[in-house]
């Protein structure tokens, strides 16, 4: 495959009350406002958020197995998190590529997740080494 500025991939998924509960198990981050109803409540959420992390896994999703795919090894993710994410959220993730040095096959890629609102919930910039 050969990557180009300008390619892009999108992956949506919805975020359930199990995939924050077993992310919190595969990662021991078990913040209440993750986790428990009423402790979330008191927050300035209103109730529970999903782990921002959580979200930027649909990226990595993304860059392993749609683009650019299967061998791809991080370099470096910054992420911004704009927006909370509640369970319920359908979330859709976007990576495009914004520079390709292909001499190297390090790929630089914008990434962001909307919600079903079109609410921007991340912003930030991937580096990759592509396959």
């Amino acid at each position: 495959m050969s990557l180009k500025v300008g390619d892009s991939a999108t992956r949506t998924k919805t975020i359930t009350d199990e995939d924050v509960r077993k992310f919190a198990d595969a990662t021991g981050d078990h913040n209440p406002v993750h986790l428990d109803d009423d402790y979330a409540t008191k927050t300035r959420f209103g109730k529970r958020i999903a782990h921002g992390m959580l979200t930027g896994g649909i990226i990595s999703a993304i860059l392993g197995n749609d683009l650019p795919g299967h061998g791809t090894v991080y370099l470096g993710q910054d992420f911004k998190f704009k927006a909370p994410v509640f369970i319920g959220d359908t979330i859709t993730a976007r990576v495009e590529v914004v520079k390709y040095r292909e001499d190297k096959q390090i790929a630089t890629l914008h990434t962001t997740c909307t919600n079903q609102d079109g609410v921007m919930v991340l912003e930030g910039e991937a580096v990759v080494i592509a396959p």
